[in-house]
């Protein structure tokens, strides 16, 4: 920006171009815009005649933050610490069905607007609540990105102090859906491995080279805020979000937050790290979801609490303290945290409060602030301020532990507590109500101070990615850079690497290119998704069979084929049946990691963590009772080809989202590949040859159910693991080639 300037009016502005920082020398209350050399305006000064210090490029974003923090209103604050519900691009499909969004009063189909027209709510959270920070879920295509992220930065602009939305993005990088949303994307950015995946190829530059290329792509679609990653310990093998982890090492999960959040951040020769480049990493769950009791996720009532029956807390804290807050290449640590929805049972060592996570001052404040030094943004989990639903296992509100305080008293608590933002709050009036009941506890003057420290941490996060020069996109360069062919291509590799081989008897792998296969259909019984929705009956056919057409000859029956290749899932199951609450039981049922019907005989007696305003007991066991996977039949797909196919080999490709008991499925194959979440064609170019395997078993494989119900889910590495029918033990970093086992890093 240094050189020479001039000046010229044009529509009421004393436009500047090119300042290089000087004192502009204008008269107060004129309207200055500044233009850089490439010729874009990019800021609209208050006209005092000088730049003030918030405005200065020069300045270090937390002094620039500081300065502009005591300008704003309490609105303008509050409007900070709001984080927008998810938001569909534009708002149609099936998606929209949950999350809404109209034009002019209309919906998209029948409005007649551009699919990168800002609907009705967001131009109101953004004018009337001040919303700058918007979690972005489905996008059409890059250009709607584009012009949808200028519209919404314009608008911005010229909205009081012109602070810029830093908009935000669950992970978007992975091949299809776990047990959370996965951002849906109509743009061809790069798929890469996920969670657990990137661990299987036991290699964190893999994992920093992810971030510098993700962050790439995820600026050029107007995303400066990633939320993730996910660095909870996997230490209870049923948690449905086991496959978005690094796994349950603790220094492995740690070294890959660390490139994670380093690759994210960091500009490459900025003094401080910070710049353009630059994508903020929200870390998740403080202070660790994975210990969740009996393996049921907090998304639901019935799977509200974590517990450490293996007094194993500070573990959990390690892949923070010393991956994500331990930084190498300049940020110095994840620039904001993100606490679990769970109630942490038992572990508030200070007040003895069992209430959620981020409700809970000793974890915050005392805790992440205090003790562990963190002075970044602690954002809630999305919707922990609302109702809970009617039942269970409605997907509503998570306010769990304070369901007895209206949304504003929930509010109030979490900022006494130390939070600074609020997921999924796009509705200002809940937070300002809780600012005046807060100035009339501990006085006007010590609130404002409160929520000042809140905007100075969410300012500085605006100013360090040099959002306030310039939040708008070219839409060439952004083209350019998603889904570029380098990118995609490095990601496929990813995916490559993480497939497991691990049993390939008689070296029956790799088949024959253009060897005539059968791929068999699939059935799946109904079951509660995500949502709470029950699902429908649903006979399937496996991607894997397009897919395989490219590398085989794809057969129509299993007689005509040289081997059987079977695509199937690990078993789906849920922890809570609404059916056996109807009949009188307490509805919680085993999470099962088997196929077949399953009995929890060994399972405790009287839970650890319980009490719920919407149940009669506190006793949340399920001892004695049964629960059958829902893909039950994927295990019967495979005894039926084993029949069928004599001594031909049978081939099976699982793709793994949480450990799984091989003991049922494993005799039968010939060949087992495990993914954790890839395209089919990775797996083909295993089978076929093309690639050789190179990933080994990011988690442990259970023998049985038994050592499930026994180990605890806060300790890592504590089950008995299954031993195949050639000898080899399904333990962590086991995996095979197609020499024979692969050893494992010293």
């Amino acid at each position: 920006m240094e050189g020479k300037w001039t000046k010229e009016s044009k529509d009421g502005y004393v436009i500047i171009h090119n300042p290089g920082g000087k004192d502009l020398g204008l008269a107060k209350d004129t309207r200055v815009q500044l233009i850089t050399e490439d010729g874009l305006a990019f800021k609209d000064f208050l006209g005092t005649g000088k730049l003030a210090p918030y405005e200065d490029w020069r300045l270090p974003a937390k002094e620039r933050a500081k300065d502009l923090a005591a300008r704003l209103s309490i609105e303008e604050i509050a409007g900070l610490m709001l984080y927008s519900a998810h938001q569909v691009i534009p708002a149609c499909g099936p998606q929209a069905e949950t999350f809404g969004g109209t034009y002019h009063g209309k919906k998209f189909m029948e409005s007649g607007a551009k699919s990168w027209d800002l609907t009705d709510q967001q131009r109101e959270f953004l004018l009337k609540d001040k919303v700058r920070h918007v979690l972005i879920l489905e996008l059409k295509d890059t250009e709607t990105a584009v012009r949808w992220n200028n519209n919404l930065q314009a608008l911005a602009e010229n909205d009081g102090f012109g602070i810029p939305a830093n908009n935000s993005s669950d992970p978007r990088h992975s091949v299809g859906s776990t047990a959370e949303y996965i951002a849906q994307t109509g743009e061809p950015i790069s798929k890469w491995a996920n969670g657990i995946g990137l661990t299987a190829a036991f290699d964190a530059e893999q994992v920093k080279t992810f971030g510098q290329i993700a962050s790439r792509e995820y600026r050029a679609l107007g995303i400066t805020t990633a939320l993730s990653p996910q660095i909870d310990l996997a230490t209870e093998p049923r948690w449905m979000r086991f496959a978005d982890t690094f796994g349950e090492d603790t220094e492995l999960t740690a070294e890959m937050a660390r490139a994670y959040c380093d690759g994210f951040q960091t500009t490459p020769g900025s003094e401080d790290g910070w710049g353009e480049e630059s994508v903020h990493t929200m870390v998740k769950h403080f202070p660790g979801g994975g210990p969740c009791e009996g393996g049921r996720d907090a998304h639901y009532a019935y799977g509200k609490y974590a517990v450490y029956p293996g007094e194993n807390f500070k573990e959990h804290l390690k892949p923070f303290t010393k991956g994500a807050f331990d930084l190498k290449d300049g940020t110095g640590r994840a620039s904001a945290v993100m606490p679990y929805y769970t109630v942490s049972w038992n572990q508030d060592k200070k007040n003895g409060e069992n209430v959620g996570n981020s409700y809970n001052r000793y974890l915050i404040q005392d805790l992440l602030r205090e003790e562990l030094g963190y002075d970044g943004v602690v954002c809630t989990d999305w919707g922990i301020t609302r109702d809970m639903g009617p039942k269970e296992e409605t997907f509503s509100g998570k306010c769990w532990g304070v369901e007895g305080l209206d949304e504003a008293g929930r509010h109030l608590k979490a900022l006494e507590a130390g939070v600074d933002q609020f997921g999924g709050n796009n509705d200002a009036e809940p937070l300002l109500t809780a600012y005046e009941r807060g100035c009339q506890i501990y006085g006007e003057e010590a609130m404002r101070a409160r929520l000042e420290r809140s905007a100075v941490r969410l300012l500085t996060n605006i100013f360090r990615v040099g959002l306030f020069e310039n939040p708008y996109l070219d839409l060439k360069a952004s083209l350019e850079t998603v889904g570029n062919p380098e990118y995609v291509k490095k990601g496929f590799e990813s995916q490559l690497r993480s497939i497991t081989l691990l049993k390939n008897r008689g070296n029956v792998l790799p088949l024959k290119q253009k060897a005539k296969v059968y791929i068999p259909n699939r059935h799946i019984r109904p079951y509660y998704d995500f949502m709470s929705h029950r699902t429908e009956d649903c006979i399937m056919t496996p991607a894997g069979k397009e897919a395989a057409k490219e590398y085989f000859t794809v057969v129509d029956t299993p007689q005509e084929a040289d081997a059987a290749l079977c695509f199937i899932e690990s078993p789906i199951s849920q922890g809570y049946s609404p059916e056996d609450r109807a009949a009188g039981g307490n509805g919680y049922v085993p999470v099962t990691l088997q196929y077949r019907p399953y009995q929890a005989e060994y399972a405790r007696e009287i839970s650890i963590a319980g009490g719920d305003p919407l149940e009669e007991s506190a006793n949340r066991s399920y001892r004695g009772k049964w629960n059958t996977a829902a893909n039950e039949e994927d295990l019967d797909m495979v005894v039926r080809m084993r029949e069928i196919m004599g001594e031909k080999p049978v081939v099976v490709s699982v793709s793994m989202k949480n450990p799984m008991v091989m003991a049922e499925l494993e005799p039968l194959a010939d060949a087992v590949l495990a993914d954790y979440g890839v395209n089919p064609r990775a797996v083909c170019q295993v089978a076929c040859g093309e690639f050789a395997p190179q990933g080994r078993l990011p988690l442990q494989l259970p023998a049985d159910m038994k050592t499930v119900e026994e180990q605890k889910e806060d300790v890592a590495f504590d089950m008995k693991c299954y031993k195949d029918s050639e000898g080899h033990v399904y333990d962590f970093g086991f995996g095979m080639d197609f020499s024979g086992v692969i050893e494992k890093r010293s």
